[in-house]
């Protein structure tokens, strides 16, 4: 029988999606005939978001800021308001400045804290209490990054608060799925975005190279020799925020064209 994402009318959250993975997704699931919401804190960003992708389809834009908890309960409500109700929760956020462990303080601890921890779980927990009201068999996708299974030099924030996602996928797996809702996450490599050429030039200035070499040594340890696009890691978060994945719960699906060495 032939595939169908069962996408075509559904309500769909994108946040961080005015640009790179966040907007690849939303424009993803425009493309599947889904009705979204787009989100960044910079609104300047969500208007030109929203005019990329509304010729295409059903698309509004929710300015918040995904590290305040006034700005999340609006997110949610107004999402709510504008589709009458969710479907799929895509969870996108920006990543810290790069750093090691002993040039981060405790503002940039909390500030990640808020960013990678609290921020997720609180979203999925209003989210939530919205799919379990509507009785919708709703589906939650959380993004995160390879340094959950190998820490990257140089992103020591980002490579101990992002372990807290799978914690999360997991416990909710379990928790939501009598409800109907189903919970993955996704393990992105390296996207080409502008976060990996922010990491390009941090890694180049502390080896003394350049951003073009450090990408090119890069590309040379990935199995399939070259870094991914958002579309590519889009089309694996289409088929978990949709009925492609129906009896897929609790998994943590890397799209890093292999690059992970670990089993676990």
């Amino acid at each position: 029988m032939p595939l169908a994402s069962g996408l075509r009318g559904a309500r769909v959250l994108v946040t961080a999606a005015s640009q790179g993975i966040g907007f690849g997704c939303a424009e993803a699931f425009v493309g599947e005939g889904a009705r979204v919401v787009v989100n960044s804190s910079n609104s300047e960003r969500v208007a030109a978001a929203v005019a990329r992708l509304r010729p295409h389809g059903e698309v509004h834009g929710v300015v918040a800021d995904l590290t305040r908890h006034a700005d999340l309960d609006r997110l949610v409500a107004e999402t709510r308001s504008l589709l009458g109700g969710l479907d799929t929760l895509v969870y996108v956020t920006g990543s810290p400045h790069p750093g090691v462990f002993l040039e981060q303080g405790y503002d940039d601890w909390e500030r990640a804290a808020a960013m990678l921890v609290v921020s997720p779980a609180y979203l999925a927990r209003k989210t939530a209490d919205v799919m379990i009201e509507g009785s919708t068999h709703g589906r939650m996708v959380f993004l995160t990054s390879v340094a959950i299974r190998e820490p990257i030099p140089n992103l020591a924030t980002s490579s101990v608060c992002r372990i807290a996602v799978a914690g999360l996928v997991r416990t909710l797996a379990r928790e939501l799925g009598p409800k109907g809702i189903r919970v993955n996450g996704v393990i992105p490599g390296y996207i080409r975005t502008a976060r990996v050429e922010e990491v390009a030039r941090d890694a180049a200035r502390r080896r003394g190279s350049s951003p073009e070499e450090f990408l090119r040594g890069l590309e040379s340890d990935i199995p399939l020799g070259r870094i991914g696009s958002p579309e590519e890691l889009a089309r694996a978060v289409v088929f978990l925020g949709s009925d492609l994945s129906s009896y897929v719960s609790g998994a943590m699906l890397p799209v890093d064209g292999g690059y992970l060495r670990s089993t676990g």
